[in-house]
């Protein structure tokens, strides 16, 4: 790893002891069983769903090379893998390490080490066939009690969407995620790709053509039978069409050199997708997938394309939604609550053979800020607060209330997601004013190489995660967080340079005058900087990069803004300056960002393309290099050798490191909060959603041990 010596030094020093107490452990709950519903008598097990139906390399498409041990999960792999990035090591260099890198290298390793999770892998699914011919998977947790209510909370405004196709925001995508189930899952211990809605997958041997089979008896919530139909309309117009931004952002993490799989029915239970070349990130792809009932939405989808946009909105009666998944809506108060209840005819059952989920509720409180979420927990409002939600300085102080609360927090290791800076790179004029998205003066600026790096070389992002963070983080640099498996481990990493940042000024035709900057036009530089209000550490962040480009002589407008505002601004009006935000990672799969990072992405932010009235976007102005990244992201996804498609993703990064279209400023890690009443709870550095969902990787099992109060 090429750092500067002693970057993250006292991050991490400060911040080993916190964590290694805060280990992930298993809790042992009560192994009790109450008869809240009458047991579904199940057959003999039919089938043991050790690994997908494979001689297709699926296993290899989420190695990381070599032989894989029989006794390590991948989340085991990933920690190995990160702990050997950052283990002391002379060889690297040619050269003895000081001591001080010796310590520093040390720390980080010890800090990775204590994040492995420590709760055992349950095994594989069991499919087990009920009376009737159903066929459902049985939960791998210990048996539970039925009843009772989970409650969490979110900051901000609430959901902007129930309908999971349309949404662009995480907070509505994870609402879907707890109402709609894909075709398969992520295990939360092996990475590997279970069948979920499904009963197999296999792959062709030229790898070109995928066998999907559903699981028999699968039904809706309200009882019409889920179906290939379902599994062909959803594919074949919602996403393939692009109905809503979550339906394009799947169809580009699916699209691969501008063809999308064909997708045919073989019979009511089979599907085929066939692809034109072979395309290693095609599970992940259909894992981001919700099945749709065709028999609710395609009387929507005969209507203009708004007018789906509008259905299952955040006004729609909570009747009218028909869902796959454990939860179902009941009640949404705008700006205050979301209330859903079990999805009785769910297809999972627990040990006894009963359908799960366990829980009779799962509500999400809406607060307006993350020091509300702090004091609800604390107050026992709360029974949850999950990663995002336990920031880095309320990490010491909730340590040592664990025993007078009755939670336990749980240390998952980095996140895979990422908080950055981007300016609005738009060169394009609004097609309906004829005027320009971005002022000419700013967008000038904004393209000009020299700025960017300049802005990013400025900033002091060590301490961004001392003062943020409280050293519960670390400084990043590039797109794959040290959460990933694609970590780019060869990019240099650098501390604040303010002497540079004027010489990269100067190269790019500004001037320092009077302690304000000016660009060659002898305009002054000043512009607005926004991120979404009611996040402490963004609105933290923000005055201290105020306020580090204000030694540049950069007047920074700091504006804090709602964030369905701030989003429909990013993807729709593309009229913004510069915005602080973070996106979600991938730990396993580097295609998953396909819709960031290629031209033609839903969420290419940095220089938003808007798609027609089909939804297709029309790339007629992409940069040299970002064409060059689209061809990485191409290749990488035509092998299913893990070697090279690190070379054409390591070559992808240090693109993007170059041209700083984001300028990357840290990685959170991932700490949770749970109370001891809830069982079943556990969590693994893979197993990890949106939000609500979050670590909640087997809702459907978790239940209250207090008799669900």
């Amino acid at each position: 790893m090429k750092i500067n010596r002693g970057i993250y030094l006292k991050f991490l020093l400060s911040t080993v002891s916190l964590l290694l107490l805060c280990s992930c452990n298993a809790k042992q709950a009560a192994d009790t069983t109450a008869p809240a519903e009458k047991p579904v008598v199940e057959k003999p097990v039919v089938k043991t769903e050790t690994e997908p139906d494979s001689e297709e390399g699926v296993a290899e498409e989420d190695s990381t090379g070599g032989e894989e041990s029989n006794n390590s999960s991948l989340a085991d792999q990933l920690l190995e893998f990160q702990f050997s990035t950052f283990a002391p090591s002379e060889k690297e260099s040619g050269k003895a390490l000081s001591e001080v890198e010796k310590r520093r290298l040390l720390a980080t390793a010890k800090i990775l080490q204590a994040a492995r999770t420590t709760i055992p892998n349950p095994g594989p699914y069991k499919l087990v066939e009920l009376e009737g011919g159903a066929e459902v998977w049985q939960a791998r947790g210990e048996k539970g009690k039925f009843g009772g209510v989970l409650t969490l909370s979110t900051f901000g405004s609430g959901p902007k969407t129930f309908n999971v196709w349309a949404a662009n925001d995480a907070q509505s995508h994870g609402l879907g995620l707890l109402m709609f189930d894909s075709l398969v899952e992520v295990d939360a211990w092996t990475g590997e790709m279970n069948p979920k809605l499904a009963k197999s997958f296999t792959l062709s041997d030229d790898k070109l053509e995928y066998t999907i089979t559903l699981r028999n008896g699968l039904v809706w919530s309200d009882g019409r039978p889920l179906t290939a139909d379902d599994v062909i309309y959803t594919f074949n117009t919602l996403i393939k069409k692009g109905y809503g931004a979550g339906s394009c952002s799947a169809r580009d993490t699916l699209t691969h050199k501008g063809y999308f799989p064909e997708v045919t029915k073989v019979d009511n239970l089979t599907v085929k997708f066939k692809t034109k070349e072979p395309f290693s990130p095609f599970l992940n792809g259909i894992h981001n997938v919700a099945i749709a009932p065709k028999h609710i939405l395609s009387a929507i989808t005969k209507k203009p394309m708004q007018e789906f946009h509008g259905f299952w909105d955040i006004n729609c009666d909570p009747e009218t939604m028909v869902v796959s998944g454990p939860f179902k809506l009941k009640r949404y108060v705008p700006g205050q609550r979301v209330e859903m209840v079990r999805n009785s005819r769910y297809s999972v059952v627990d040990k006894d053979g009963r359908r799960l989920p366990y829980l009779d509720k799962f509500v999400e409180v809406i607060v307006p800020d993350q020091n509300t979420q702090i004091l609800k927990f604390y107050g026992g409002e709360l029974d949850f607060l999950d990663i995002k939600s336990v920031r880095g300085l309320d990490a010491a102080l909730m340590k040592q209330r664990e025993k007078t609360n009755n939670f336990t927090m749980y240390n998952l290791g980095p996140d895979d997601g990422t908080t950055f800076i981007m300016f609005n790179m738009n060169r394009r004029n609004n097609p309906e004013t004829g005027k320009p998205y971005v002022n000419p003066i700013k967008r000038k600026w904004f393209n000009n190489l020299y700025f960017r790096q300049a802005v990013s070389h400025a900033i002091d992002r060590q301490k961004l995660v001392d003062n943020i963070l409280k050293g519960v983080g670390i400084p990043i640099f590039a797109h794959y967080s040290a959460g990933s498996l694609w970590y780019a481990i060869d990019l240099k990493h650098y501390g604040q340079d303010l002497n540079l940042a004027k010489q990269l000024l100067e190269q790019g035709g500004f001037q320092l005058k009077d302690k304000q900057l000016y660009d060659s036009d002898d305009n002054p530089v000043e512009f607005v900087l926004q991120t979404n209000s009611g996040n402490s550490a963004r609105d933290g962040t923000c005055v201290m990069i105020q306020n580090d480009l204000a030694k540049l002589g950069i007047k920074v407008n700091y504006q804090p803004v709602d964030f369905n505002i701030l989003i429909n601004a990013i993807n729709h009006k593309l009229d913004w300056d510069a915005v602080l935000m973070g996106l979600t990672g991938n730990k396993i799969e580097p295609y998953d960002s396909a819709n960031v990072w290629k031209s033609s992405g839903r969420m290419h932010m940095f220089d938003q393309r808007l798609p027609d009235s089909e939804g297709n976007v029309s790339v007629t102005d992409a940069r040299i290099w970002e064409k060059e990244i689209d061809q990485c992201f191409d290749q990488g996804a035509t092998t299913f050798d893990n070697k090279k498609r690190h070379q054409f993703f390591d070559k992808f990064q240090a693109i993007a490191y170059d041209k700083v279209p984001f300028i990357y400023l840290y990685s959170m890690l991932d700490i949770a909060a749970a109370r001891n009443t809830i069982g079943n709870y556990r969590p693994t550095p893979i197993g990890i959603y949106y939000t609500p969902k979050g670590t909640l990787h087997n809702i459907e099992e978790i239940y209250k041990t207090d008799g669900g109060k």
